[in-house]
């Protein structure tokens, strides 16, 4: 991971975009690092220290303003020596010393709440795709699934193949999962309580238990199948959330992270009322000095992990918008194409078999990032968080790559 802080990339940022000739505004470098509509609230916010851009986002960044990657990585670490070495000069004066704690808790408050504003708008974002993707993509096309008799399913990996490589590729996992899709559908078409009849979002849940559970009998494999450890608390955020009446999905447990302030708010809470207090004391300012360094230093630790968790939900947006849009288009003209029922494989002839096993695939690169268990980054120690961003990004990017060659 890396070692700047959030402030000095943003810092770093603004003077390079402020620094070109003529100087390039928010909009202009949001359009050039490949961000999409809006991006310019993302570039601000990078400026102002509240998120930190991913890898691919940051090398787009770099080239718009005319760097390489490593070059904006190393004036941010030292920017950050420098800010540090800065905020280690305390001011010689009580009142000084007062103002200065007075702002920096102020700077906390202000951070924790962009936190919660920032993540909050993310998930929705995710949320409101997902579920259309859910309703137009996903079970449409697995309620044209199960009218077609004598489909085969794909070649589910072998244990083995998943469980000596550990944390199984991103191919196998999704390879499973469009297997363990197929099987639930095949169930469905014999009288299984899993089809679409049991209503959307049950059925969903049912779908999705399939491509978890169906596809391998012990619970190491298991364990592979989602790209970072798909355990129960995982299916329950999925099954409990979106699935539910009322529920809000994997975002719906983004939207529970709040134990990512959770302790420098405590710290916050427990300096208020010094803060309040008009006048204070050498020993209650070092007191209330302590509690705001504290809060700080829990913000700074979680900012990686959180920097993480919106790098994922923006990709795995705007993969969902893409299948949304090509998806769910192409999925119509292949219904169009379809034989009346009833319908057997072998009505479908070659074209409508491969469609069939594409849109198969692009079933479980969705399940695949619909599963990330996102909560997970932000409770990481940095090197596991290391290892799980390794994960997510292996599974978005072959899930990218797969349905776009697909649809």
């Amino acid at each position: 991971m890396h070692d700047f802080s959030v402030e000095a990339m943003g810092l770093v940022v603004r003077e390079h975009r402020q620094a070109l000739g003529p100087p390039m505004t928010q909009e202009e470098l949001a359009k050039r690092a490949d961000y999409g509509k809006g991006g310019a609230v993302s570039i601000s916010r990078i400026e102002r220290g509240l998120i930190s851009p991913g890898e691919h986002r940051l090398a787009a960044i770099a080239l718009a303003l005319q760097l390489t990657p490593a070059q904006l990585k190393q004036e941010a670490e030292e920017r950050t020596t420098s800010l540090a070495r800065q905020r280690g000069q305390r001011p010689v004066k009580l009142r000084d010393q007062v103002a200065e704690t007075k702002r920096r808790h102020a700077e906390i408050n202000e951070k924790a709440a962009e936190r919660s504003k920032i993540t909050q708008e993310y998930g929705e974002a995710f949320n409101r795709v997902h579920d259309v993707v859910r309703d137009n993509f996903f079970m449409r096309f697995v309620e044209l699934a199960e009218s077609i008799s004598g489909a085969p399913g794909p070649e589910r990996p072998s244990e083995a193949e998943v469980e000596n490589t550990g944390e199984a590729p991103a191919a196998i996992r999704i390879e499973a999962m469009s297997a363990g899709i197929a099987n639930a559908i095949r169930g469905a078409a014999t009288g299984g309580a899993a089809g679409v009849a049991v209503g959307g979002a049950a059925a969903y849940g049912a779908f999705t238990a399939a491509a978890l559970f169906g596809t391998a009998s012990t619970g190491a494999a298991i364990s592979t199948l989602s790209g970072v450890a798909a355990t129960n608390a995982a299916l329950a955020l999925l099954g409990g959330g979106t699935l539910a009446a009322g529920g809000a999905g994997m975002a719906g447990g983004i939207l529970l992270l709040t134990g990512m302030v959770a302790a420098p708010a405590a710290a916050l809470a427990a300096a208020g009322f010094y803060i309040l207090r008009q006048r204070r004391n050498k020993k209650e300012e070092e007191r209330l000095r302590t509690e705001v360094e504290a809060a700080e230093a829990a913000l700074n630790q979680s900012q990686q992990g959180f920097d993480a968790m919106i790098d994922v939900l923006d990709r795995a947006t705007a993969i969902m918008e893409y299948v949304e849009v090509h998806g769910t288009h192409a999925l119509e003209k292949w219904r169009a194409s379809l034989p009346p029922e009833p319908r057997g494989w072998e009505s479908l002839e070659h074209e409508g078999q491969e469609r069939y096993q594409e849109f198969l695939t692009v079933a479980g690169c969705f399940l695949a990032t619909s599963l990330i268990n996102v909560p997970a980054l932000l409770t990481a120690t940095p090197d596991d968080l290391r290892d799980l961003d390794k994960a997510i990004d292996e599974t978005l990017g072959y899930a990218d790559k797969t349905i776009k060659a697909t649809v």
